[in-house]
């Protein structure tokens, strides 16, 4: 059986285009616990939730992922609030970020772990433009405070993988992970 380390409602759709069975475990891990380089970061988290799901499910096949925006170096995580997704909105205004998913697969004695890097360009966004999306959003499970795919003009255009941006590389999992025509 394949599962999905994660809770992440994006990455169970976009999972579906590569595999129609699979089950999904939550990770119980913290996210904030490793002080790690951002070109590291997301591997390291991806490999720790594959692992606390695969010590339960020794048996099965484990897929896990974790998303990074970082924005001059910093890394913008998941905004604690509204003030703290107005903010990150405001500082990734009118520049260019890069996404890195980092995804992990443990199963049939083998472990991959990849890195996927997205460069995502910001349009200039108004304060009352960054507001409205906040308010109706609500991008408080979002890496980066924001949703590629919620609808908003907020994205300029993006050099790379749009699955990627989302939450899961899918193109980059499919060429590398075979899942057995599930």
């Amino acid at each position: 059986m394949l599962i999905l380390a994660s809770s992440s409602p994006r990455r169970k759709e976009l999972l579906k285009k590569l595999c129609k069975t699979f089950t999904i475990v939550s990770p119980e891990v913290d996210e904030r616990a490793l002080d790690l380089p951002a070109k590291d970061l997301a591997a390291e988290e991806s490999k720790t939730k594959a692992y606390a799901v695969a010590s339960l499910y020794p048996e099965d096949e484990i897929l896990s992922c974790d998303t990074i925006v970082v924005l001059d170096g910093e890394v913008l995580g998941k905004p604690l609030n509204k003030e703290n997704a107005i903010k990150m909105l405001k500082k990734q205004s009118g520049k260019k970020q890069v996404v890195l998913s980092a995804y992990t697969y443990i199963g049939h004695g083998k472990e991959i772990t990849r890195t996927v890097a997205t460069s995502v360009y910001f349009n200039e966004l108004s304060d009352e433009l960054i507001e409205d999306y906040v308010e109706k959003k609500k991008p408080f499970d979002k890496a980066g405070a924001y949703g590629i795919q919620d609808g908003y003009p907020l994205i300029h255009h993006i050099e790379g993988s749009y699955d990627n941006v989302m939450g899961l590389p899918t193109e980059d999992i499919a060429a590398h992970v075979n899942f057995g025509g599930r």
